[in-house]
């Protein structure tokens, strides 16, 4: 495990951690737990099902399956990877079900790379007004995977435009302030650019240099 690092992150302050446990094992996120981490995300419902424990917070980070939903109520303190009125509209189903108010972030497509997922800029106006008019979502902020280059102008420009998105967005939704933006690779340049939240994973489990 990677302390080193861990510490690095922990030191930036408003910077939340959160480690990406994919292809890990419960074992390995025990470990982290004992390094001091307690946010866990995970990309897919089927491992998350396998690792869950309610002694840790569990975020979903990866594109979500509608009929998956219902398996994370009461049990995800965070959906990350809403991309869709679809999929809000049934987060919000499950969640009336539940009698629980989940809360969400919006995740949009910030780069133009057709393997990213995310909610198109020119659909966002109208996922955003649906989630606000229902009653069992919370909308705590915005999400978003910046292109995957070594150009860190192209990427340091998108970490700029979800930065004014969230400015736009804390206007109109007090409280809606997470930024999670940002992970192994460009971690630091979206600390600087306004990232609250990092999600980490192949990083944690190398070495320390």
């Amino acid at each position: 495990m990677n302390e080193k690092l861990i510490r690095e992150v922990q030191s930036v302050p408003g910077l939340q951690l959160v480690a990406v446990t994919k292809k890990h094992t419960k074992e390995e996120v025990d470990e982290l737990a004992r390094l001091g981490l307690r946010v866990f995300g995970e990309n897919r419902v089927q491992e998350f099902l396998e690792k869950y424990d309610p002694a840790y917070e569990w975020h979903i980070i990866g594109h979500l399956q509608t009929n998956k939903v219902k398996y994370l109520m009461g049990k995800v303190s965070l959906i990350e990877s809403v991309d869709s009125i679809k999929l809000a509209a049934e987060i919000e189903k499950q969640a009336a079900k539940a009698g629980l108010v989940q809360p969400i972030l919006i995740e949009l497509k910030i780069s133009d790379d057709p393997n990213k997922t995310g909610c198109p800029l020119c659909e966002y106006p109208g996922l955003l007004d649906f989630v606000l008019q229902q009653p069992h979502l919370r909308l705590d902020g915005l999400m978003c995977i910046a292109s995957h280059t070594d150009d860190e102008n192209k990427v340091a420009e998108e970490f700029d435009q979800m930065k004014e998105f969230s400015r736009q967005l804390q206007q109109k939704v007090p409280g809606a302030d997470i930024l999670s933006m940002g992970m192994s690779q460009d971690w630091k340049l979206a600390a600087a650019h306004g990232s609250t939240q990092v999600r980490i994973g192949t990083a944690l489990f190398e070495p320390q240099d």
